[in-house]
């Protein structure tokens, strides 16, 4: 029959060929750029995770020494308290979940509480008994609600401290590795208490202030500035920080 002559293979034609048919019968993936939307999706799944996303409830862990020394701070702090909802009500909402230890070994902690009246009516009813130190159980607490329900924050207000410093800082260890700040307000001038205090601060982010017995007006100013952060971020201390100067002390300390 007459045609064209057949032109034998060569090895790198045949070795090109097998190529193709195996490209054909496992083809890769089509590779192409993210787009726009892809990366907008992304963005707006990452801010519905965070826990300063717009519209978001802030939520504050207000954990106090209730031990026998501390019932004129407690009382002082009961007073106060309402302050932090109203900062925070300038930004967004708050939530405030108490926890506080006192007497042989307790430990309690509230719900998650959203009204200053219902927060005053349920201090008015907890009394100071003497007891050592449990701050380790509060940073505990602290780093469960972390994980369960977004913290924004953590405040303590306390005077002593008589535990382990290294377990502490594990705790708080583990805090920092959660973006979730401590502030440490300390009464007095207690050494043991303020290096403590400090690290705590320090591993989490968060800030250490002291405040003299009795000062009910420097409180205020470093519950106001907690719940400011609670609230709105850090955009919204810095706000506060240029007319509050207990916003200005916790603000220059954080990293």
């Amino acid at each position: 029959m007459a045609g064209e002559p057949i032109k034998p293979k060569s090895a790198g034609d045949v070795a090109s060929a097998k190529t193709t048919d195996a490209r054909k019968a496992n083809p890769l993936p089509e590779a192409r750029p993210s787009a726009a939307e892809d990366i907008a999706a992304f963005v707006a799944r990452a801010r519905a995770m965070s826990p300063h996303r717009a519209g978001a409830r802030g939520r504050l862990v207000f954990a106090l020494d209730a031990t026998m020394s501390r019932q004129p701070t407690w009382d002082m702090a009961c007073a106060l308290q309402a302050d932090m909802f109203r900062e925070a009500a300038s930004l967004g909402s708050l939530d405030i979940r108490l926890v506080y230890y006192r007497g042989f070994n307790e430990c309690r902690a509230t719900g998650w509480i959203s009204d200053s009246v219902q927060l005053a009516k349920l201090m008015s009813k907890i009394d100071c008994q003497g007891g050592n130190t449990q701050i380790g159980k509060v940073l505990s607490e602290a780093r469960r609600e972390a994980v369960a329900s977004a913290v924004r924050a953590v405040v303590f207000v306390g005077d002593a401290m008589e535990e382990s410093v290294d377990d502490l800082c594990a705790k708080a260890g583990e805090l920092g590795l959660l973006k979730v700040p401590v502030f440490m307000f300390q009464e007095g001038h207690d050494a043991a208490a303020e290096h403590a205090f400090r690290e705590i601060a320090r591993l989490t982010g968060g800030a250490w202030c002291r405040f003299d017995p009795g000062a009910a007006a420097q409180l205020r100013e470093l519950l106001r500035a907690v719940a400011a952060y609670a609230a709105g971020g850090r955009e919204a201390l810095l706000a506060l920080s240029k007319t509050a100067s207990g916003a200005a002390k916790l603000i220059g300390q954080m990293k």
